[in-house]
């Protein structure tokens, strides 16, 4: 009975390390990618598609070896086909360039604060849809939302933005594309696995931005602290992280990995306020605990 209880007790420690340790690398990333943008001259297209052309192949890598079938049964339905590549364009490379470009025009730490009001936007669209009035829990929370990003974006100042019109623009698009990348590939997440669903929405995504930005036409500096930032945004931000919140699934329940998953804001505003000096005052933190509270009282939902 002790033995059961302690595989139990390690297999949750395991699942708290790895969604902390897959939250921490996503905050981490995007004020790496704030380094890239602001102090070695890259352009957010160029990062976006060689970041989600990269990720996307390593992805699919994995279940390609290991001879998994679904990779490519998914392309079979034209159904299929449209869901995936809806997913890849408007989700995928949707969510990855309003994040960034988010970034370039603020800060990460703002930027990922912003896009954690995606929870706020799948809960007024699921009320409205099924027609039911938001639960008392939620009205809260879209009240903390709204008073966290308010604090957020003004510094408590009603007369003036702390941030730019675009900082706060890209980032309230980051929030909305966050909900449609949740909510729209759902029927093929539970038919094919994250990792072949994710894998080919990056590959679609980073082909669809191929034609804006080649990847080929690198822009930015290419010194080798630069090489290692871009080095580490694929592959710790992306795919390691990515592995990391998947296998943490298999020790926690939903809830908890979206609860814990608030490290990934936390990471970012504390980097970003540490490494790169953004100025982050006593009300811009209240702001960014309002909208972690927001995210922790969602998390705490059986169902919308």
């Amino acid at each position: 009975m002790n033995l059961t209880k302690n595989v139990r007790t390690q297999s949750r420690i395991l699942g708290i390390f790895l969604v902390l340790t897959g939250a921490t690398l996503w905050g981490v990333s995007g004020t790496v990618a704030q380094y890239l943008f602001q102090e070695k001259g890259y352009s957010v297209e160029w990062l976006v598609v060689v970041r989600l052309l990269a990720a996307g192949a390593l992805l699919l890598l994995f279940p390609i070896l290991k001879g998994n079938p679904q990779v490519w049964v998914i392309w079979n339905t034209k159904e299929e086909r449209l869901r995936l590549f809806l997913f890849g364009v408007i989700g995928m490379l949707g969510v990855q360039y309003t994040y960034f470009a988010a970034i370039e025009a603020g800060n990460a730490a703002t930027a990922t604060l912003l896009q954690y009001l995606g929870p706020v936007f799948i809960t007024c669209y699921v009320a409205v849809t099924i027609k039911t009035r938001p639960t008392a829990k939620q009205w809260v929370s879209i009240f903390l939302a709204l008073l966290g990003t308010f604090l957020l974006v003004t510094n408590g100042n009603f007369q003036e933005l702390s941030i730019s019109g675009w900082a706060l623009f890209w980032g309230l698009a980051s929030a909305l594309a966050l909900a449609f990348y949740t909510l729209q590939p759902i029927s093929l997440l539970n038919s094919y696995g994250s990792a072949i669903v994710v894998g080919w929405g990056m590959i679609i995504g980073g082909i669809g931005m191929s034609f804006i930005h080649p990847p080929w036409k690198i822009s930015g500096e290419l010194s080798f602290a630069a090489i290692v930032a871009v080095l580490f945004v694929i592959i710790f931000g992306t795919l390691i992280a990515f592995y990391c919140y998947l296998e943490s699934l298999k020790y926690l329940k939903a809830t908890e990995t979206g609860l814990l998953a608030c490290a990934e804001p936390l990471s970012a505003a504390v980097l970003s306020v540490v490494w790169l000096k953004v100025q982050f005052g006593v009300t811009e933190w209240f702001g960014a605990f309002c909208i972690i509270m927001t995210i922790v009282l969602l998390s705490r939902e059986e169902k919308f």
